[in-house]
């Protein structure tokens, strides 16, 4: 099998799992903007200024930390998911991505069903470009795509698609490299994937905002 095809078989045995795990692929149409505007450009602090504004937040950490959380989700979701099947993990750098924010929220897909490298250099351009507009936490950031992978996992156990066990072992992996290594800790809970972040998010921050299940902050 091709990487192309192992990648787009992976993409298509976890999609179903929810609508976090199904990353479209191809070019979409014209209101998107490829990846590289994520690095450079005004495309980031508007979007950033633009969920300051929904959330009616004057603070632009939590704006950015919402941003880097949507965007580990959509991201981390069916690649972790894709480490859990032994399947093929996309390639999710910025320069294979399309993203858009609109009403919806913010949506991103692959331009090219590419084998991936690993998270972190993935994700490590996004985060300096977030800290370059914001200066915000990088342990807050990391933190936010280690909470993505361990909901992943903990979805892809619950759903039956592999044992917790594994998916434990696999988040453990995941995260056993700097920049990850330290944001967070798996809990030993039979049959279930229990994670808790070394971080918060600052959802709480916001009106009638909370703290997450994984947050280490009291419950509020």
């Amino acid at each position: 099998m091709s990487d192309f095809a192992a990648v787009l078989s992976t993409l298509r045995r976890v999609r179903g799992l929810s609508p976090f795990f199904a990353l479209d692929l191809g070019r979409p149409s014209d209101d998107w903007l490829p990846g590289a505007d994520l690095l450079d450009g005004p495309a980031l602090p508007r979007t950033l200024d633009a969920i300051a504004e929904r959330y009616r937040t004057g603070e632009r950490r939590v704006a950015a930390s919402l941003f880097f959380l949507s965007y580990t989700a959509r991201l981390l979701c069916p690649t972790a998911a894709a480490h859990a099947v032994e399947g093929v993990a996309p390639d999710i750098r910025p320069g294979n991505l399309w993203w858009h924010y609109g009403p919806d929220g913010l949506r991103v897909r692959i331009d090219r069903a590419d084998p991936g490298v690993g998270i972190a250099e993935s994700l490590e351009p996004v985060v300096e470009a977030v800290r370059a507009v914001v200066p915000v936490a990088r342990g807050l950031l990391w933190g936010n795509a280690a909470s993505s992978i361990a909901g992943a996992l903990k979805t892809v156990a619950r759903s039956g698609t592999a044992p917790a066990e594994h998916c434990v072992a696999v988040g453990e992996h995941l995260l056993s490299e700097p920049p990850l290594k330290g944001t967070g800790d798996f809990i030993p809970f039979p049959g279930e994937v229990a994670f808790r972040r070394r971080s918060c998010c600052l959802y709480y921050r916001l009106d009638g905002g909370g703290t997450c299940g994984d947050c280490p902050l009291p419950t509020r």
